[in-house]
């Protein structure tokens, strides 16, 4: 069975607003985040919401993790999955939501690790971090 498609509410068609927010089916399409975490999809949704013409976005880690109802450290989970999804570029406190390429043309995204105030940490605390190491 073929469903047809209509208009349900025709007086409130979806449009792109002036501060033009919106989502590339793309995501979706080309399973940009599968299995990422809940989090990882909302940080992404309030980055795209919040995102200038240019994809960027300055919040602060504070604001975020009270926005989006997330520990410091799912926080930081979310926008390293979304790194290496290579859906965004971060250097603190700058965000930019990148446009999405088709699938093996994406060039590597070069993220540089920072603590939660900013400053350089060491390849020892990264490579901890991502295995589980709590120093």
């Amino acid at each position: 069975m073929r469903v047809r498609k209509r208009l349900l509410c025709p007086r409130q068609v979806r449009r792109v607003p002036p501060q033009f927010s919106w989502v590339d089916h793309r995501l979706i399409r080309d399973n940009r985040l599968e299995g990422c975490a809940p989090e990882t999809w909302a940080l992404y949704l309030f980055l795209v919401t919040v995102a200038d013409v240019e994809g960027l976005s300055y919040y602060a880690e504070r604001t975020l993790q009270q926005r989006l109802g997330l520990r410091e450290d799912r926080l930081r989970t979310a926008r390293s999955q979304l790194l290496r999804a290579g859906l965004i570029a971060y250097e603190a406190p700058l965000y930019q939501v990148l446009g999405l390429e088709p699938a093996g043309t994406r060039p590597p995204v070069k993220a540089r690790p920072t603590s939660v105030d900013g400053t350089a940490v060491s390849i020892a605390e990264v490579l901890g971090a991502l295995m589980g190491d709590a120093r």
